[in-house]
């Protein structure tokens, strides 16, 4: 699965604890331009939507040989991207804009892995 589904946004707050939320990206991108339209996707997002919902990325990087792993399960890129808590997250990707956009991502990705993250306690 690729996209975000409606019914995945409302579990993500009905199981909201509060507070910031790292998104784990795990990105595997079609042979056949994925990775340029993902960049364009990234380009879109620039333009404004970062800035308007406090996104910032923490980490982003290409992947390599997995050590630990099933075959298969090796990814192209790994971005952790911060968000002030989930509701902004789930505003963003309702938002129009964001949905205008959103099928670069979609174009982009052959297969594709986003798990929101919490700090782990003491």
């Amino acid at each position: 699965m690729i996209e975000i589904e409606d019914h995945a946004l409302d579990t993500l707050l009905a199981e909201d604890p509060g507070g910031p939320v790292v998104m784990l990206n795990l990105l595997r991108f079609r042979p056949d331009g994925g990775r340029e339209s993902y960049g364009r996707y990234v380009e879109a997002l620039n333009r404004g939507l970062n800035t308007r919902y406090g996104l910032t990325v923490e980490f982003l990087g290409d992947g390599g040989r997995a050590l630990v792993a099933e075959d298969g399960q090796a990814w192209d890129t790994v971005a952790l991207v911060r968000y002030p808590d989930r509701k902004t997250f789930a505003a963003m990707v309702r938002d129009p804009e964001y949905q205008a956009i959103g099928h670069l991502r979609t174009e982009a990705l052959l297969e594709s892995v986003l798990q929101p993250t919490t700090p782990a306690g003491p």
